[in-house]
């Protein structure tokens, strides 16, 4: 075994190696306009069973307020640290009670699996390419709030919607900023484990609603 891993340093270290000092990248150019990345992002997310809703942001608020009252909603998770957690608190909506995650995760345990019935989280951005929100989450506005209640509601910007994920690495520095944890969501929880049939919310959010503010 020593004598393999051996050989194998050897012919990396004989290797050689030139550093040009610039990393190429492929990106796929695809030139879609805002309208097309839109509509290509709404079809792939909504054909995983996703739910869009495209608003401005004037209105936005009037729009997750539909939502929460048809989905009939009353405890919704977010980060009140967030500009988005402070419009919903400052806007509150009738008969939903706000909650700040301000506990570890063991304390929360009966809130998360049992009482708390929509998550809110802002996007990072989006690719129209895959139909997938990007999330990054933090300390203020952790993963959990995505990941364990019944129905995750994410807020997109349509600005912020990109041709590719590279094209989304590219132009927002990730190689100067990595995140410790970066999400690609594309549709409610699934897996295809159970005799090869593809089943939804079963390790996660049943539901995803994308709520696209132009």
């Amino acid at each position: 075994m020593n004598s393999a891993r051996e050989n194998i340093l050897t012919r990396l270290r004989q290797k050689n190696i030139t550093d040009s000092g610039e990393v190429p990248l492929f990106v796929p150019s695809y030139n879609w306009s805002g309208e097309e990345k839109i509509e290509k992002f709404s079809q792939h997310i909504q054909a995983v069973h996703a739910e869009v809703h495209r608003c401005n942001k004037q209105n936005w608020l009037k729009t997750l307020a539909t939502v929460c009252k048809e989905k009939e909603l009353s405890r919704l998770l977010l980060s009140l640290q967030t500009e988005i957690g402070k419009e919903v608190q400052t806007n509150p909506i009738e008969s939903i009670e706000l909650l700040q995650y301000e506990q570890n995760a063991e304390q929360w345990k009966q809130d998360f699996f049992s009482d708390i019935t929509a998550g809110l989280t802002t996007t990072k951005g989006a690719i129209a390419e895959t139909g997938s929100v990007m999330l990054w989450p933090t300390v203020q506005e952790p993963r959990l709030i995505s990941l364990v209640p019944p129905i995750h509601i994410a807020i997109l910007d349509a600005e912020n919607l990109y041709d590719t994920f590279a094209q989304a690495v590219q132009e927002q520095g990730w190689v100067d900023e990595m995140p410790t944890n970066a999400l690609l969501i594309s549709g409610p929880s699934k897996t295809a484990d159970i005799e090869q049939v593809l089943a939804y919310g079963v390790h996660g959010p049943k539901e995803l609603v994308v709520i696209i503010r132009d």
